[in-house]
């Protein structure tokens, strides 16, 4: 399965209430779950069937995507995703594109009415990703403005068996409000292994990586998922878990995409972006997340927000994590 990836940033904004986003996928996911504020897109894709089924999703969505432009100087990027029968693991095969080449400098923050600016993902991004003198890299610098301009920020990074993550995820956490990661980017980041040798989660473990993010300088929430659930902290010191639905096997047509439900589940009105209590925003994000699993691709499983959070009175949660 080939999925688009455009290098694209989503802004939505009602009664000065915004959402910005780098995934076209994350913005689709607010958009079926009733997202009750406009959706912008902004970014570059290639002159090529994939950017132009890109395009087209967006105004099939209501997306505005005036921001998201076109290049011939390199096609879409898109991800060829390898599941495997029976266990469901995953291989991913990601061709950057136009995402390689997107830096974000025609944006003018000042000039927008969102609250909050989600970019992804970072370590996929080779323009945003290179080093900057004063920021450490061009990304915590676009973060950093958005900040500066009023906006909340949020990021998510790419799941990658690399070193970068110290020299590249760090200094842009410095310029973060809301930083929601899964367990592998969460440990590579902070160098905590949040897995025990058998394969248990290591509920201490995701404590202590918590606290490093925010000692990185993540300024109000971090969230860390997991197939079991979730679990956050803030700043002020407040810990939530979450478990994940108790899905049954037949259920499940495909992994690819869930992480970008839950993230936006998690910003969504029932969560950050309404200001609603931390234990809902992880409910919404595991339930939007439990939606997207129903389908192979990565955005036709997920329905209205009503229809994911009745999964979890019909499937159930999964045993109770660690302070729940």
């Amino acid at each position: 399965m080939s999925i688009p990836n455009p290098s694209s940033l989503a802004t939505s904004a009602a009664n000065l209430k915004a959402l910005a986003a780098l995934r076209t996928m994350f913005l689709i996911d607010l958009a079926k779950s009733g997202a009750p504020f406009p959706l912008f897109g902004a970014g570059l894709v290639g002159k090529d069937p994939l950017g132009e089924q890109i395009l087209e999703s967006c105004r099939t969505n209501n997306i505005d995507a005036r921001h998201i432009a076109t290049t011939s100087k390199a096609p879409t990027s898109y991800t060829d995703v390898m599941t495997e029968q029976g266990h469901g693991r995953r291989t991913f095969f990601h061709a950057r594109g136009a995402n390689a080449l997107w830096s974000g400098n025609e944006l003018d923050f000042e000039k927008s009415r969102a609250r909050i600016f989600h970019l992804g993902y970072l370590l996929l991004l080779d323009a945003l990703d290179q080093p900057d003198s004063r920021f450490g890299t061009k990304a915590a610098r676009l973060l950093s403005q958005a900040q500066s301009a009023g906006m909340k920020t949020s990021v998510d990074v790419v799941s990658e068996d690399s070193e970068r993550f110290a020299k590249i995820v760090c200094p842009a956490l410095t310029h973060v409000d809301y930083c929601i990661l899964n367990e592998i980017e969460a440990g590579k980041t902070t160098g905590f292994k949040v897995r025990h040798a058998n394969g248990k989660l290591d509920t201490v473990a995701v404590r202590h990586a918590a606290g490093a993010l925010l000692q990185h300088g993540v300024r109000e929430l971090i969230v860390i998922h997991f197939p079991e659930g979730a679990f956050a902290r803030t700043r002020m010191g407040e810990d939530a878990w979450q478990s994940s639905l108790k899905l049954p096997a037949n259920y499940i047509g495909g992994m690819a995409g869930a992480g970008d439900a839950f993230c936006a589940g998690v910003l969504l009105g029932g969560g950050l972006h309404e200001g609603w209590g931390l234990k809902r925003c992880l409910l919404t994000g595991v339930c939007i997340a439990a939606a997207s699993l129903a389908d192979a691709t990565c955005t036709a499983g997920v329905k209205s927000l009503n229809a994911s959070l009745a999964l979890a009175k019909k499937f159930g949660f999964r045993p109770k994590l660690d302070g729940e």
